[in-house]
């Protein structure tokens, strides 16, 4: 990775550019002056500008994960917001949302603000979601105005459930107030017990203690059920099963606030890839049977999905080499994003390209009411330059994030981020 500051003027040339909002592809240059996006086109370059050569790469808006865990504060040791940015650049991310679930948690107007001054020194921009609770602790509402003002964009205990109905109800009226989503880390902690895995045949043969798919999607519909009551935006992360995206595409028809992302890997694994105990592979919801992810391909294709989020969740490898029932729930995956649902939505499963990336692109920007044509005269430059073509190998050398937990070491992926543009800076990969 090699970050440097843009020269004053830069011309991305002979690219294909894909523009995710208006849904199109043409090839044409862009031409970057001061930082902003001057002219898209044909460019003739302007002395003392610098040409990037982009034939057979795809230039777009710069990917927006609306689910990661940065750990700052409190667990540095597995990740910080300098650290987690860059992990986010190798994968073409120039956004992201963090989740308040760090140490202490961010529940207080003062955490959000701590965040949004930190995020300032990092070369992404970084936007902190509030806890719903105080402490994460399911009772007491935080103080969701003050917080908003401070820099929150959404409110979520993501990684605790909101297991009182009542306070989830109260949570949803609150936010309407303010025109924010909410959004539930759906597990039944009543049905899920000491589950560490899906409840199926492989959980049987390998003797883990497991949960049902109904752990997420009775939570789901419960929280569908509120949404409806309430008229509040819910925003439903990392589905893993089948039922819960019969659910979903059930009420997403007469309900225009709900929105729901997946992630790469219940995409991309089942749990017949746990036979190797990779505590890796450990992650909460948990990797289902291969219906569920089948059902999850084809919700993806007939838009039940809106975006696509990583849930990256870093841990140090003395929790990770523990025992499988004893390892943290988590896996990293900004690295290695684009390359999995670019294989597994496209080149395997025939997904327009376009449709796939305004689920990194404009689609979560929508939901969190970011800027969304970044292909505007004068919006500063937030660009990702990828070869959707490229195989290659994910290895340990690819991963910039502080902590290595990634179950994609080794596997074969097609599709790669080969630059960067964000905050003023140009971020190449060899």
């Amino acid at each position: 990775m090699k970050i440097s500051k843009l020269r004053k003027r830069i011309v991305l040339k002979n690219g294909t550019i894909l523009d995710p909002l208006a849904g199109t592809q043409k090839k044409g240059d862009i031409l970057i002056k001061d930082g902003k996006i001057e002219k898209i086109g044909k460019v003739k370059p302007p002395n003392a500008a610098d040409i990037i050569d982009c034939e057979g790469l795809i230039v777009t808006h710069g990917f927006c994960d609306l689910h990661v865990h940065f750990r700052e504060p409190g667990r540095e040791d597995k990740e910080t917001l300098e650290s987690g940015s860059m992990a986010a650049l190798a994968g073409g991310f120039t956004r992201v949302c963090v989740m308040p679930n760090t140490d202490p948690p961010l529940d207080s107007p003062e955490s959000i603000r701590y965040t949004v001054d930190r995020s300032e020194e990092c070369p992404i921009h970084i936007h902190p979601i509030g806890a719903i609770t105080k402490g994460q602790a399911g009772q007491e509402l935080t103080e969701m105005g003050a917080m908003l003002s401070e820099g929150a964009v959404a409110f979520s205990d993501d990684g605790l459930p909101v297991t009182d109905a009542g306070v989830m109800r109260n949570a949803l009226e609150y936010a309407t107030m303010f025109g924010v989503p909410v959004i539930n880390h759906a597990e039944d902690p009543y049905l899920k017990k000491d589950g560490v895995m899906h409840e199926g045949k492989i959980a049987t043969h390998l003797g883990l203690p497991a949960s049902p798919d109904i752990t997420e999607s009775n939570m789901i519909h419960r929280d569908l059920e509120l949404t409806e009551l309430t008229g509040a935006q819910l925003h439903v992360p990392h589905v893993s099963s089948a039922k819960s995206v019969h659910h979903i595409q059930e009420i997403k028809k007469k309900n225009e606030k709900i929105s729901a992302e997946v992630t790469p890997h219940h995409l991309f694994f089942t749990d017949e890839s746990l036979k190797t105990y990779n505590t890796n592979l450990k992650v909460a919801p948990p990797i289902r049977s291969q219906v569920d992810r089948k059902a999850l391909i084809k919700a993806v294709k007939d838009g039940v999905f809106d975006c696509i989020a990583t849930d990256h969740a870093p841990h140090t490898i003395e929790e990770k080499e523990g025992t499988f029932d004893l390892a943290p729930f988590g896996m990293i995956g900004l690295e290695s994003c684009f390359g999995i649902v670019n294989q597994v939505m496209v080149i395997k499963n025939n997904m327009d390209l376009v449709k796939l990336i305004q689920m990194l692109t404009v689609n979560p920007r929508k939901i969190m009411d970011f800027e969304t044509d970044l292909f505007a005269k004068g919006v500063n430059a937030e660009l990702t330059i990828i070869d959707p073509n490229e195989e290659w190998i994910f290895s340990k050398t690819d991963i910039y994030s502080r902590s290595g937990n990634s179950p994609y070491v080794g596997e074969s992926l097609i599709g790669r981020v080969k630059y960067t543009i964000v905050k003023g800076h140009f971020t190449s990969f060899s």
